[in-house]
């Protein structure tokens, strides 16, 4: 199993969040929201956040990413919070990450490390471990100068051996070739994944794949249309395994498939280590693209949810829109969040993964699509 980037001990690890968004900029305007979610990424590694700091820049400085002013204000901060811990709600470069952590002289991280760590706390099966690990791996390389720090002081590494300044070559070199296993790997289980696909082509079996925002609700409407048990919790990337399951529904067989969750400014070395995985929904005959409809930025995060869709080429797949925690909104406001919906161009179902509202309604709009090798009715 891949080991964590870092080291986070619950009720230990004391944090102090920091978001630099651009001025005028869509990340500026929701700058709070995008702070809200990096304390729950935060809390589902393990951290305590104490403490929450902004600044808006015109640009990135090359040196810290944020201005020297504010870094001395940042360092008052921790020092007065006691926190051990920056989380930078942006991507910093390996250059930004050394010099904030020596101007700071405490552990830097930033949104993508900290996805990262949730992933190899969270993965499970042979393939998400060899995933994740492919991912920390990559986000590691560039920045291993930096990272030897936090090696010879808290983190035990990732297949690296030996500490000190005169190993880095060598350890690069360890990485790379590791890097190349690992590939070849993963395209070894794909291989044997579409082998296992196939064995359903021609039984006249629906593939279905939900996707989603994390959180969104998929792992409860699998087990809600199946009746199979699935990992239900209120946290971020609570599941990050790929489950499948088969059931019969109004005299037709499905095969739902649950994939792994998004969420704004998903690491690029994670999206693309877990192409493998949304091969799944590649193959599958309709996407159930499973929306949060009761939080009051969906329409946000639904969109995140297509542009990552897009960027993995699965634009193209008949989609159905599943409006999920109906029950928490008024009959107005279910209303008017559906034909939001529709309005985007996609059919649309509310539905309560909960208390089965919409369920019958949600098999019918799958039922409407064909199974693999029958003509597709785009109209």
């Amino acid at each position: 199993m891949p080991r964590r980037l870092i080291d986070v001990r619950p009720a230990a690890e004391r944090a102090l969040l920091l978001g630099a968004p651009r001025k005028r900029s869509a990340d500026a305007a929701a700058s709070q929201e995008h702070l809200d979610e990096l304390a729950r990424l935060a809390d589902t590694a393990g951290a305590v956040v104490v403490g929450r700091m902004s600044q808006f820049v015109v640009a990135p400085t090359p040196d810290f990413y944020i201005g020297r002013g504010k870094v001395e204000e940042v360092a008052a901060r921790l020092a007065e919070l006691s926190a051990s811990l920056l989380i930078m709600d942006e991507e910093l470069s390996p250059t930004q990450g050394k010099h904030l952590e020596d101007a700071l002289k405490v552990r830097v991280m930033d949104r993508a490390e900290l996805i990262l760590d949730i992933f190899a706390l969270r993965a499970r099966s042979r393939e998400a471990r060899t995933q994740v690990e492919l991912a920390q791996l990559e986000y590691l390389l560039p920045r291993l100068t930096r990272m030897w720090v936090h090696l010879s002081r808290i983190r035990g590494g990732i297949g690296l051996r030996g500490p000190g300044e005169t190993q880095l070559e060598t350890d690069r070199r360890m990485i790379r070739q590791k890097i190349g296993a690992l590939k070849v790997k993963l395209g070894e289980i794909g291989e044997h994944r579409r082998r296992l696909q196939g064995r359903t082509a021609g039984r006249g079996v629906t593939k279905v794949a939900l996707v989603g925002y994390t959180n969104a609700g998929k792992s409860s409407l699998l087990r809600a249309l199946t009746g199979a048990a699935a990992h239900v919790e209120d946290r971020l990337f609570a599941t990050l395994d790929t489950a499948s399951r088969e059931v019969v529904l109004g005299g037709r067989t499905f095969r739902f498939t649950d994939t792994v969750g998004f969420i704004r400014k998903l690491p690029h070395d994670l999206v693309a280590s877990f192409r493998s995985t949304l091969e799944e929904a590649d193959q599958a005959d309709v996407l159930l693209h499973v929306v949060d409809v009761a939080h009051h930025d969906w329409l946000e995060q639904a969109r995140v949810v297509s542009e990552t869709l897009a960027g993995a080429g699965l634009e193209r797949h008949p989609v159905v829109m599943v409006l999920n925690k109906a029950d928490r909104l008024d009959q107005a406001d279910r209303d008017r969040r559906l034909a939001e919906a529709q309005a985007l161009g996609f059919p649309a179902v509310l539905v309560s993964a909960t208390t089965g509202l919409g369920r019958e309604e949600l098999v019918q709009a799958i039922a409407g699509h064909p199974v693999s090798g029958e003509p597709r009715n785009r109209g």
